[in-house]
């Protein structure tokens, strides 16, 4: 594209954006110069190319490069440095401004950074959380209609690169196993007191534990500070082998060391008798698009 700038009394100058040259043509007598914008890593230099019309051009071209350039002549190269200068920097804004609207990738596909929408409660789940990848969510019922809060899993995608194209009991066993990293992300649907939150957690958990490292669930009952807990507030759990990392809902962070407990814990969202079993059927399909 080329830009026309008409000046009474003067040459005219034409710029052409694309190839980034600038020329500064004179009436038919004198003889054409040529701005010529190099790659940013060199100085801009200015080249005077003659006419080759005649040879009274070819003498007014050089009378031109040799002479001192007048007020007027020099107030129109500066113009059309300010202007290059200024299409070259909003080209370079505009790339800076597409790159950052594209969303980071994940191997080839991108990860787009909208966050996922639990249908039933509408609750909202991003789509990272502790360097993991959102893979699913459901909801949480208790009695066949109270929908006490939503449940999304968080994944590391190199830890289940190769396990994602397994069958889908594989896939189940593998999230069965607490050294797949992962996040459990709680958010309440409804007020709820502290102690029926921890009392639903260790009732699901106790079982499971089958009598062994009980004492893990005091510990998980003193991680959970006395304040009730109210609707939109959220709990992450974050399982590495047989480390709990456990933040509450006012933002405490505390840890709990046992294997028992973690593959419990595991069980209770991830078994054949799932908390959840929407958010189950859910992580099997989103897994398999990490």
């Amino acid at each position: 594209r080329q830009y026309n700038i008409i000046m009474m009394n003067s040459p005219r100058l034409l710029i052409s954006r694309q190839s980034h040259r600038l020329f500064l043509r004179s009436p038919p007598s004198s003889s054409s110069v040529t701005l010529s914008a190099p790659p940013r890593s060199t100085a801009h230099r200015i080249v005077t190319r003659p006419s080759s019309s005649s040879s009274s051009n070819n003498s007014s071209a050089a009378a031109f490069s040799s002479a001192q350039p007048t007020a007027a002549g020099t107030a129109i190269l500066l113009t059309a440095a300010a202007l290059l200068f200024t299409a070259t920097t909003n080209d370079a804004k505009n790339n800076e401004a597409s790159l950052c609207s594209v969303a980071p990738r994940l191997g080839a596909e991108p990860t787009m950074l909208s966050p996922a929408t639990e249908p039933k409660t509408g609750i909202l789940f991003p789509r990272l959380c502790n360097g993991m990848t959102f893979v699913g969510c459901g909801v949480r019922v208790k009695y066949g209609f109270v929908k006490v809060y939503a449940v999304g899993t968080y994944m590391d995608p190199l830890a289940m690169s190769v396990t994602k194209d397994q069958s889908k009991p594989q896939l189940q066993k593998a999230l069965l196993d607490p050294n797949y990293p992962r996040t459990i992300r709680i958010v309440m649907n409804r007020n709820l007191s502290i102690e029926k939150y921890t009392a639903a957690i260790i009732e699901a958990l106790e079982p499971r534990m089958k009598g062994q490292d009980l004492e893990s669930l005091e510990e998980f009952k003193k991680l959970n500070p006395p304040v009730d807990l109210i609707q939109g507030a959220e709990m992450e759990m974050t399982v590495r082998g047989d480390t709990l990392l456990y933040k509450n809902a006012v933002g405490g962070i505390g840890q709990i060391r046992s294997g028992v407990f973690t593959s419990a814990l595991c069980d209770v969202f991830y078994g054949a008798e799932a908390v959840s079993p929407g958010h189950l059927e859910d992580v099997l399909k989103g897994v398999k698009k990490l």
